[in-house]
Parts: C-alpha cells; structure tokens; sequence
C-alpha cells in the first residue's frame, strides 16, 4: 500500500495535494514567528532570554540585600567595606550591578555594529546560551573579590549610568509618542482615525487632572507640605504649557501628543513623590503602605517587573536612535544588538540605584525599592527634562528653519 502510494504518478491529484500541502507549510514556517523561534539564529528569542537573565540578576541583588547579611556574613573580605555588617546591603547590591554591567558590557563590545544576519557575531548573540550562561555566572562572583574601595567608586559611576539610562528611556517613550502622533495625523489615517485620537486625547487629558487632583488630596494634605504642592503645581503648569506650545498655529502638533506626554510627566510626580521617605509628613499613603505587608511586597514585585520591562522595550527600540536612513536600510538584523546589550548594561547600573534610594551609604528596608530623597528629585528632574525635550523637540524645526532663512 505505501509503495503503491510512492508510485503515484507525480501528475495525480493525490500527489499534487499533498506536494501543495508541503509547499504551504514550508512558507508558513518561514514567513510565521515560528521560524523566528525554532530555526536557526534565533534574535528575537534572544532578547526574552537576555530579559529574564537580567531579572534573575534583579532577584539575585535583592536576595543579597535583604537576607545576604546572615548568610554570608563569614566572608571576611566584606568585612572591610563601608556600613560594616550592612556591607552585604547596599554595597552587595552594588556588586552584583557591576557583574551584570560587566556581562552585558562584554556582549555589546562583541556584538555592536552588527548588521547583517549572516555575521557570525548574529549567532553568537543569538545561541551560544551555555557559554554565556557561565560567562554571566563567572562576572556575579568576580566582583565579590573585588576590594571594597573600588565597588565604592563603582557606585558613584552607576550614579551617572543610570542617567544615561533614564535620558534614553526618556527619548525613547517620546519618541514613540510623537510617532504615534504623526502617523495618526497623516494623510492616510487623519480622516480614519480621527474619532480614536479625539477619544483617547480627552482621556488622557481627563486621567491627567484626575491624578493631579488625587495627588494633591493624597499628598498635599496641609498647606505645610509645601515641596509636594510645589511638585504637583509645577505638574500642572507643564501640562498646559506642553499643550498651549503643541495647539500652537506654527507648530500644529495636535493634542495627541500633549495629552499622551501629560500621562508621563504626572506618572513621573507620583513617581517621585512616592520615592520619598515613609517618614515624611505628608506621604500618608507611603505609610500606609508600610503597614500592609501584602501591599509593599505587591509594590516591590510591580516595581522589579517595570525596571526590566523598561530595559527590555527600550533595548529594542534602537530605530528611534538612528539618524540616517541609509544606515538603517543597510541592515537586515531585527535590531541593534550592541545598543540593545548597551542599554542592559546601564540598566544594571539603573537597578543598582534603585534598590540603594541612589545612595549607597543608607540602608533600605525590606521589600523596599527607590525610595529616598535623592530618589525622589532624580525623578522630579527627570520630569523637567522629559518636558523640556518635548517642547524642544516641537519648536526645534521652526528654529532650524529661521536660522537657514537667516543664512540665505
């Protein structure tokens, strides 16, 4: 029966169907995610790989913070550190920040300018897993060795890159905002979809108020709470000037994009205002939190899982950073595998100052994450910055354009 099958002739219907059949899978396989997955170099694998590496490290780092003091507290060489037998807290973390940076540093210098999927440094980016499953493993111990005074000046180090971290974030969500903006408004799309953008637009305006308003019954409870009104005012005033410059007759932004940005920025003052010590005043929320245990282990979960989201989406978001397209169309990888391994290497240094409060030398509580002072004015200038590149980035053509005029 099956050599009768084989025998076939190569023109009957039986043959042809299946032969039809074969060819169809073929091409679904290779045009479908599944291919992507299961054949080959596998970069968009990869990076899901890498993201859930980089939480192990966050868990890692926490682990060490919170509970490494008992258990490792007979190392002598840690002994010498600053804090004394809070050494395995802030400055654990720190180590376990320079061992990741250092893994993923070591990835982007292997993997940058990568362009074309038959490089043989695409496959090394993509496989190699047990070999880079000991290379990770080797750069968590080294710095464990590593003398005291030296894992101190690492951590002033993170401190700036983590603001690299964050100005490229930042970059990176108005980016896409402002993209999201102009392809909604183009000639394509405007009559589409005119009625979402009017809808999400007053959304967002309307969410932007609600938490305003929440924030200063929630936080400025008493006129003497004077820095958290001054925040949340300032809050206030940037969404209306954001808006006013975007309504704008010469700029002519919409009100997408204002609306949208006006979430971020009144995300980024809660932010800040929740990194404040438990202590203060006029942060009852914050201690209310600390009286539910449920709560605060809920919040530090959220708080882990955002930081390695935020690595993850900016990583591959190595398009907004490309300004010319004749580089861009040049490459076929599915995205720049040295920036994406760059942008893990100062979210190590990022988590790092997240789980010190940015501030080495103080201790944090458990199940605690970025809460402190300096936590809370690196987030509140993080917001005047976000701004401040919005606008810049509306009024910047119109000033190029004089200047060319001027030359002329």
């Amino acid at each position: 029966m099956i050599r009768e099958e084989f025998m076939e002739e190569p023109t009957s219907s039986s043959s042809m169907n299946r032969k039809s059949c074969r060819e169809r899978y073929e091409q679904f396989m290779e045009d479908s995610w599944c291919a992507h997955f299961f054949l080959g170099p596998n970069p968009f694998m990869a990076r899901y790989v890498y993201a859930l590496i980089f939480l192990a490290t966050n868990l890692l780092a926490w682990t060490i913070r919170d509970y490494g003091r008992s258990a490792l507290s007979e190392l002598q060489r840690l002994r010498g550190c600053y804090g004394a037998r809070y050494c395995l807290g802030a400055e654990g973390v720190l180590r376990i920040s320079l061992g990741c940076f250092l893994f993923f540093f070591v990835m982007f210098l292997s993997t940058v300018n990568t362009k074309k999927v038959q490089d043989w440094r695409n496959s090394w980016h993509s496989e190699w897993w047990p070999a880079k499953i000991i290379l990770w493993l080797g750069f968590m111990a080294i710095p464990f060795f590593i003398p005291s005074a030296f894992i101190q000046l690492y951590g002033k180090v993170a401190h700036f890159g983590a603001g690299v971290f964050l100005l490229i974030q930042l970059i990176s969500v108005i980016s896409f905002i402002t993209w999201l903006n102009d392809c909604c408004r183009s000639e394509k799309n405007e009559k589409r979809c005119h009625v979402q953008v009017l809808v999400v637009s007053i959304l967002a305006y309307m969410a932007s108020i609600v938490g305003i308003i929440l924030m200063y019954v929630w936080y400025a409870p008493r006129p003497t709470c004077s820095l958290n009104i001054l925040f949340i005012t300032l809050t206030l005033a940037l969404l209306q000037l954001m808006t006013f410059v975007s309504m704008n007759s010469k700029v002519n932004a919409g009100y997408l994009a204002p609306g949208l940005m006006g979430l971020y920025i009144v995300f980024l003052c809660w932010s800040a205002i929740r990194s404040e010590p438990h202590t203060e005043i006029c942060n009852k929320k914050a201690e209310a939190a600390t009286s539910a245990d449920w709560l605060t282990i809920a919040s530090f979960v959220i708080g882990v899982l955002v930081i390695v989201m935020a690595t993850f989406s900016t990583g591959v978001d190595s398009k907004c950073f490309q300004f010319k397209k004749t580089e861009a169309e040049e490459e076929d990888v599915p995205y720049g595998f040295g920036f994406f391994h760059f942008v893990f290497a100062m979210g190590a240094m990022y988590f790092a100052m997240l789980f010190v409060g940015w501030n080495g030398h103080q201790k944090m509580q458990k199940w605690t994450i970025d809460v402190g002072w300096a936590s809370a004015w690196v987030r509140i200038v993080n917001q005047w910055l976000a701004a401040l590149v919005y606008m810049w980035m509306l009024v910047a053509p119109l000033v190029w354009k004089r200047q060319q005029v001027e030359a002329t």
